[in-house]
């Protein structure tokens, strides 16, 4: 009789328990690991880039206040070489008020304010301010604003035929229309009145 565990044969091959635990002894954790290594450098580069950005703000900040420093010591000193240039005007029209308190007929008052109205008009045009020209020229409305106009005969139409306030320019730019009246001829339609745009 033939025992039947010697047909059977040997059994499967059973692996050895834990085999691949084994073969990759600890993975997760490395790469648990790894993952935050590349959090931690994110991070840096992060706190990197913001500091980064808040130097470069604060130097575009303090640009900017140190050029308007600059602007406004511009403007202190070209507006000191005014001040500067005014005070002899000052001057002679405390001796013009001096001399009309001493009595007399009022002629020195009168030419001591004309010799101050020429300084100052000197001081005005050194520093570029220059009256409009007006009477007996064109109507201008970029310089000049009509605040009448008649019919005359012995003007064109569109002249300036009297000045009631004059204009002034500083350099190219107008700081003041002249204020003027027009003719419009002896049978003329009425000029153009339109006003300067003053400080354009």
């Amino acid at each position: 009789m033939v025992d039947e565990r010697d047909n059977k044969g040997p059994g499967p091959a059973q692996p050895p328990p834990d085999s691949a635990a084994e073969e990759e002894p600890g993975r997760p954790a490395d790469r648990i690991e790894a993952l935050e290594a590349e959090l931690a450098a994110a991070q840096e580069e992060a706190r990197q880039a913001n500091e980064r950005w808040m130097r470069e703000r604060a130097d575009g900040e303090n640009l900017k206040k140190r050029a308007a420093r600059e602007r406004a010591e511009e403007i202190r000193a070209a507006t000191a070489g005014l001040m500067r240039d005014l005070l002899p005007v000052v001057d002679n029209l405390e001796r013009a008020v001096q001399a009309a308190q001493g009595g007399g007929d009022g002629q020195p008052l009168v030419e001591g304010v004309s010799l101050v109205l020429k300084a100052l008009t000197d001081v005005l045009a050194r520093h570029g301010v220059t009256r409009v020209e007006s009477k007996g020229v064109r109507f201008d409305p970029s310089h000049h604003e009509a605040v009448a106009h008649v019919e005359s005969a012995e003007h064109e139409p569109n002249a300036v035929i009297e000045e009631h306030q004059p204009g002034y320019r500083h350099h190219d730019r107008l700081l003041r229309p002249a204020l003027v009246t027009v003719s419009k001829g002896p049978s003329g339609r009425p000029p153009n009145l339109a006003k300067p745009r003053g400080g354009d």
